[in-house]
């Protein structure tokens, strides 16, 4: 019987030696697909040993491994259907036991090439597509990350994640409180009482009370309005239930990998010598530098401890704003005078425990942070269990409480508390303001020109982060209120400030053109600029306009991601003033903004109600793309591929502000280049090149500080199109600024990093004070010829951000890498 390739690959790496392994995931099936046309040609021949590999890390997006092997036959090596090692088949080496089979290229044909793909992290099966409900969670989570980079300051440090957690909880209150807003106000409270909007959606008639003039109890049981609002709590409830259980999935399915630490390091080099094992776990037990990224630190991909802590206590606050959305009616009601004693007393009682609740909650999301200096595996169990089940017992107790039966309670105008939205909309601009001060003044210890913003990205992130929720929240609302209320007469209709969230998305728009229009006819002029330098580099070649057009326009574009820092800045400006004057004119008048202009010049009152009635149909129309494209999104592979390259970067880092945020691949990707790396590096004794492209060089950058640094001498590092200084060391610069890189530049063999000047997204990565051999390569050529030649008789393509190993210039640099590899030498700085 043919055995198969992943059998095969088994017997390689199960040798006799004791520092040997199993190559393949535990319980990986046997692939007889791929190895069968090659076992017969296995036989007769000895392979000879491994001694170079190169280990490529796609981008964003993602591709396959037989698209990145360049070979239509690939094998798993390692790993699952959610991240693997692949190889070409004739790759996968085989030794039998009589010595006689040869598989695999050729000595001197070049390293071994290994393909990781990652890219069903972000991209997999069909419950990604729930992921865009997550949104604004993921931006305030960058937020976190995005700090100025500054040592010496530990407490200001603190400060700065504190305030981002706080920031973070109240998106969470305020996605609960709008779906309370819909469910418990605009359904169960204004439209099931009013017999005019039961006629329009007979689907209430359960909850509408009697008709005026019917005798007592003609109305069903659940037309009480304290009962209503039990009915209606359930869909509030069920959506805190989901991100509890999204975040728990997820997190067991992608964070729950320990990265490798000094033990499982030890336990890798098996007859090795213990001499090298106690040097190793001592240099991990070592104090970074100062000046070293964060990422080298052992627990900074393990943060199950803070998401356990931080999900327990988003999850409690969901149900205790649940609780008190149902709550609060009742008791007001039950202050009024000669009301019973006993309800009077519980109208005190309950709000006291959802109070004292809040503020349990809001002690546990300050009490800790980040634990990273150490891989930190315990869990506060009693903590985790007991907050969100504490939660849902005062959620009980407010349910029945509100629905006990009070004779001439009626349900008119508003649900009592709409003025919850002004408070959390003000308590969010405290926090973004607070964030800004920490960030100006961590800045200001060590100024970088090249930062982002000068240090205030995190506060702006922040602020962009509750202004998408509030106009969220506010649209939906609108949405909702207009779809119950066709003539908009029936109903109160949502909170003033909701409205007026809505309405200031035409307006944002507008500046956004504006912005827009600035930067093409910038991006216009820069590409006429770019010609004259065009033909100058091709001045050898006969003239061709539409080509130097071509070039020129996409150097030009590519130079739009250096502009992002004043799209932002802009952003965050308008929304922080259109906020201002939202907040500011809801407060004052306590209308909308068609009620509020109503007495005033003709001009403005137009302006207010077409802003109001565009911002609502905008929102509703973004609503119906939003679901529209996430029901495409769970049937069709390729469109959840697309929104996974918005998590590609968003989803980098660790959940550290917000639980509910869309899962963190590097936890599983990190670790699993680690262990790949140490695994080989100790068996074979060879060279290894980690070849990163685009996104996959930030993961690779981020393997190779977890390296242990016997491990980081044999390893060289090639990146291109990288995007490691050009966008993460700008907006990230604790973790990627040019002291993080310069570390990683002196702790790693050798680096080298090639780019383009048509590349919207890799750049040079300037490593401060660098040293021959320098890390950047000069700009490759792209087109690489500009016309016609006997070698390339077609056009060449632009390439931009693809393609990169297709340069002859890549291959030369990754040979001159391993050249600098010398076994048994010390790597050349």
């Amino acid at each position: 019987m043919t055995e198969s390739a992943q059998e095969r690959v088994a017997k390689r790496y199960d040798g006799p030696s004791p520092d040997r392994y199993d190559d393949r995931a535990p319980g990986d099936p046997p692939s007889g697909d791929h190895g069968s046309d090659q076992a017969g040609g296995a036989a007769g021949r000895a392979a000879p040993p491994e001694t170079d590999l190169e280990l490529l890390v796609h981008g964003v997006g993602g591709t396959t491994p037989e698209k990145m092997l360049g070979d239509p036959r690939t094998v798993r090596v390692s790993g699952d259907d959610t991240a693997a090692v692949f190889r070409r088949t004739e790759d996968a080496w085989t030794e039998p036991a009589d010595g006689t089979a040869p598989a695999g290229r050729e000595p001197g044909g070049g390293p071994v090439r290994e393909a990781y793909v990652w890219c069903n992290l972000t991209s997999g099966d069909g419950s990604r597509a729930l992921w865009l409900l997550l949104l604004p969670f993921m931006v305030v989570n960058l937020a976190h990350w995005m700090r100025p980079a500054a040592s010496g300051r530990p407490r200001t440090v603190r400060l700065y994640g504190l305030l981002v957690r706080l920031a973070a909880l109240t998106l969470t209150v305020l996605l609960v409180a709008a779906v309370c807003e819909v469910a418990l106000d605009l359904v169960a409270w204004q439209c099931a009482n009013a017999p005019a909007c039961v006629r329009r959606h007979s689907w209430l008639g359960f909850l509408a009370p009697a008709a005026p003039g019917a005798p007592a109890g003609a109305g069903g049981w659940w037309s009480a309005p304290g009962r209503r609002l039990a009915v209606a709590a359930l869909l509030p409830t069920a959506l805190t239930g989901l991100l509890w259980y999204l975040s728990h999935r997820t997190w067991s399915a992608y964070e729950s990998q320990r990265p490798l630490t000094p033990d499982a390091t030890a336990q890798t080099t098996g007859a090795t010598g213990a001499g090298t094992r106690a040097a190793e776990s001592g240099a991990g037990a070592e104090e970074p530098d100062p000046d070293d990224s964060a990422l080298a630190r052992p627990g900074f991909w393990y943060g199950r401890r803070l998401v356990a802590r931080l999900r327990a206590a988003h999850t409690a606050a969901g149900l205790l704003t649940v609780a008190a959305a149902v709550t609060v009616p009742a008791a007001r009601f039950d202050h009024r005078p000669g009301g019973p004693a006993v309800l009077d007393v519980l109208g005190w009682a309950v709000p006291a425990a959802l109070l004292a609740a809040a503020v349990a909650v809001a002690w546990v999301v300050c009490r800790r942070g980040r634990s990273e200096r150490r891989l930190d595996r315990r869990l506060d169990r009693h903590l985790v269990r007991g907050l969100p089940l504490g939660a849902l017992a005062l959620l009980l107790l407010a349910l029945l409480y509100t629905g006990w039966s009070r004779p001439g309670w009626q349900s008119t105008g508003r649900l009592p508390g709409a003025w919850a939205f002004g408070g959390l909309m003000l308590a969010q601009g405290l926090f973004v303001v607070a964030l800004a001060v920490v960030a100006r003044d961590l800045y200001r210890r060590r100024p970088d020109p090249r930062t982002g913003m000068r240090g205030l990205g995190g506060p702006a992130v922040a602020l962009l982060a509750c202004a998408l929720a509030g106009v969220i929240s506010g649209g939906v609302a609108q949405r909702v209120a207009d779809w119950l209320d066709g003539t908009r007469s029936l109903l109160a209709g949502p909170p003033a400030l909701l409205t007026w969230q809505a309405s200031v998305i035409p307006p944002l728009i507008a500046v956004l053109l504006l912005l827009a229009a600035a930067l093409a006819v910038r991006t216009a002029r820069l590409a006429r600029a770019e010609r004259a330098r065009v033909r100058r580099e091709y001045a050898r070649e006969p003239e061709d306009p539409s080509r130097t057009r071509a070039i020129a326009h996409a150097r030009a574009m590519a130079t739009l991601t250096d502009r992002v820092p004043l799209v932002v800045a802009v952003l965050t400006a308008t929304t922080l003033l259109l906020g201002t004057v939202a907040l500011a004119g809801a407060a004052a008048t306590g209308k909308t903004p068609d009620g509020a202009a109503r007495h005033t010049p003709h001009l403005l009152q137009a302006v207010a109600e077409t802003s109001q009635a565009l911002g609502s149909w905008l929102v509703g129309l973004g609503f119906v793309l939003f679901v529209t494209w996430g029901r495409r999104a769970y049937k069709d592979a390729s469109a959840r591929r697309t929104i996974g390259i918005l998590w590609d970067v968003g989803t980098f880092w660790p959940r550290a502000a917000h639980p509910f945020a869309p899962p963190c691949y590097a936890e599983r990707a990190v670790p699993d280049l680690t262990w790949r790396m140490v695994t080989w590096t100790r068996r074979t004794g060879g060279r290894l090149v980690l070849s990163g492209h685009s996104q996959g060089s930030v993961l690779a950058a981020a393997a190779a500080w977890q390296l242990p640094p016997s491990v980081r001498t044999r390893v060289a590092l090639l990146t291109y199109g990288s995007p490691l200084e050009r966008l993460y060391g700008r907006w990230f610069p604790a973790h990627f600024g040019p002291p993080a890189l310069a570390a990683l530049h002196h702790d790693i063999a050798c680096w080298r990093n090639l780019y383009r000047r048509t590349d919207p997204i890799g750049g040079p990565v300037r490593i401060p004070g660098d040293t021959v051999p320098e890390v950047d390569h000069e700009p490759l050529p792209d087109p690489r010829v500009y016309g016609r030649t006997p070698d390339d008789p077609l056009p060449a393509p632009i390439l931009g951000h693809s393609d990169y190993p297709s340069d002859p210039v890549f291959a030369r640099e990754r040979a001159t890498l391993l050249t600098r590899l010398l076994p048994g030498l010390p790597a050349q700085r």
